[in-house]
């Protein structure tokens, strides 16, 4: 609720009737995966082709862990690129071994591979084990030898035609050396192999996934797409970046947003942790619908209403999914209360387990009707008359002979909505008063979990 001027003007519609943005969606060229050795910069190139910060960066050995989609863009051609976590074949721990399972994958879903190498290392054992895979895979192959930032040194490539995988291209990801010309010959390769595939449009439901370290977000993600997509550990932050999956159901689209687990303390953030909880914030900011998941054996923390603050202040409508209920002590009629009480959107709750199925498969049907009253419109009249049920609800808050006299309202903007009621004196508008009125609207036109503003204007 604030007091600042609108000047969308649009006339209201009905509330069956969402408003998107709407544009048709794009197709893309094909796929094309990068995989390596840990280390070797495919983050940084990542972020060189796409012109963005969408891949996290740090030194730290085995930054990248997930699988992650990104669309590319060159002279007017569009494709995806696929970002995977370093694989190390020779690795013996669990995350070591998934982290390859998912590289594996991404070069099965792959129209186009790039294999970068570090130029500066020369051939090492892991990349000739790398090397052999791609061989046995059959798909086309581009040899990148990174790292080359003083293009008189091209020829340190040569040596990875060892590999038996063409002509390796000098290149620099941090500096940008070849970069154009890698992708000129990644639009030209796709053009004779390339399976095109439509693109999510501004139609598509954007979910975001929020929550604290280890409350289940990969794993209810997992279960949603049917697919081990993201790698599911028992360490908490497993998930370092966010990782984003388009999905058909039911003739709607939804672009599925897994994210790094949120900490509360600043001083908890440290290095690639930091840059992850980023990445989770701006997943916020672009997402239209966000799962706010809490662990229902642990009950609700300071942590999971810091992530619903997060949620509200991103302009997210909120759905609360209590996540591990095969291992809940609580039951449904002690967290109703609790979440009335601690989250003011009042938003929608399901309850799920990812170990045995229940509630995933109604996340999504709950997803989509809670983006429909984001992206929709309340009919002018129809506000009207509620405006007019609140002047006989309550007597309005009053200055000396003064009293508040609610005029009109109208619905300014959606995805989220935003009203314009106009009254006489927006002065006499008092805190409490505007409170009541946002939760009366949630009331009376299903808006629970839907953020709401209310703008409060002279005649």
């Amino acid at each position: 609720m604030n007091e600042h001027s609108e000047t969308d003007l649009t006339q209201p519609s009905g509330f069956d009737d969402p408003i998107v943005k709407g544009s048709d969606p794009v197709s893309l060229l094909g796929t094309v995966a990068i995989i390596g050795f840990p280390n070797v910069g495919k983050s940084t190139l990542i972020n060189r082709l796409t012109s963005s910060r969408a891949a996290v960066v740090h030194d730290t050995r085995g930054t990248t862990r997930d699988r992650k989609d990104i669309v590319c863009e060159w002279n007017g051609k569009r494709f995806l690129l696929i970002d995977t976590g370093g694989v190390d074949i020779a690795g013996k721990d669990e995350l070591t071994r998934s982290i390859a399972e998912q590289a594996r994958a991404a070069v099965e879903e792959a129209d186009l591979v790039l294999f970068v190498v570090d130029a500066q290392k020369g051939v090492t054992p892991g990349d000739e084990e790398l090397a052999e895979i791609l061989r046995v895979a059959h798909k086309p192959v581009l040899l990148i030898a990174n790292k080359i930032d003083d293009p008189e040194r091209d020829s340190l490539a040569l040596e990875f035609h060892e590999l038996g995988l063409g002509e390796p291209l000098p290149l620099s990801a941090m500096h940008g050396h070849n970069t154009g010309d890698l992708l000129d010959e990644v639009i030209a390769q796709l053009m004779v192999v390339g399976s095109a595939r439509p693109e999510a449009g501004d139609e598509a439901i954007r979910v975001a996934i929020l929550g604290r370290p280890n409350v289940g977000k990969s794993s209810l993600y997992n279960a949603m797409l049917g697919s081990e997509r993201t790698i599911v550990s028992a360490v908490p932050g497993t998930t370092r970046d966010t990782i984003d999956t388009v999905l058909e159901r039911d003739g709607r689209t939804f672009v599925l947003v897994d994210t790094a687990g949120l900490r509360r303390k600043r001083k908890q953030r440290q290095g690639i942790e930091y840059y992850s909880e980023l990445r989770a914030l701006e997943a916020a900011e672009r997402a239209d619908v966000a799962l706010v998941m809490i662990d229902s054996s642990q009950g609700i923390v300071e942590g999971d209403l810091a992530a619903a603050d997060i949620a509200r202040k991103a302009q997210c409508s909120t759905l609360v999914v209590l996540s591990k209920w095969d291992l809940s002590t609580v039951t449904i009629e002690d967290v109703r209360p609790e979440l009335a009480r601690r989250l003011r959107q009042r938003p929608p709750f399901i309850t799920t387990s990812a170990t045995t199925g229940r509630g995933v498969s109604r996340v999504l049907e709950k997803v989509a009707g809670l983006y429909d009253k984001h992206a929709g419109r309340i009919q002018t009249a129809e506000l009207n008359r509620f405006l007019g049920e609140l002047r006989e609800a309550r007597q309005p808050p009053s200055k000396g002979r003064r009293s508040l006299n609610l005029l009109y309202g109208a619905q300014v903007s959606s995805r989220p909505p935003r009203f314009r009621f106009t009254v006489n004196d927006p002065g006499l508008v008092t805190r409490d008063y505007g409170y009541w009125v946002e939760n009366q609207l949630r009331e009376r036109f299903e808006l629970e979990g839907v953020p709401v503003t209310i703008d409060f204007r002279p005649r």
